[in-house]
């Protein structure tokens, strides 16, 4: 197999929050698709090339409200950028949890870490010969 592109699905329990709170960060709401009453329950979110599919309490249910997984431990993902100082001054501007502050790692990497609230977190990276 020979994958063309990967889309991570997060489960959420809520799309609106969850679009607003991926905005804060510079991504942009693509589409959604709402149920009968009218709530988003799939979605996907981009920055440049890549997306995020979000899913309302499905495959797996790990939202705050229920479901199988009742909020465990969520996701983590790596998302390389330029400037990690930067998307960490917007979080603390922004209110975002910050798990970890910007840091150099010996490994040649700076990085920091930010939970969603849904308990997903986004590892931001950059090579330290780019800072």
């Amino acid at each position: 197999m020979e994958a063309r592109e990967l889309v991570p699905i997060l489960n959420v329990s809520s799309l609106s929050d969850s679009f607003e709170w991926f905005g804060k960060l510079g991504w942009n709401r693509q589409w959604d698709w709402r149920g009968p009453d009218g709530t988003p329950t799939f979605g996907a979110i981009s920055s440049g090339q890549h997306a995020i599919f979000l899913s309302l309490n499905a495959q797996g249910g790990r939202g705050r409200d229920g479901g199988a997984g009742g909020g465990g431990q969520g996701v983590w993902m790596s998302v390389w950028v330029d400037d990690v100082d930067a998307v960490h001054a917007v979080c603390a501007r922004e209110g975002l949890e910050v798990m970890r502050p910007p840091q150099n790692e010996p490994w040649g990497v700076r990085e920091m870490q930010v939970r969603h609230p849904d308990g997903h977190v986004l590892r931001i990276s950059q090579g330290i010969h780019e800072h």
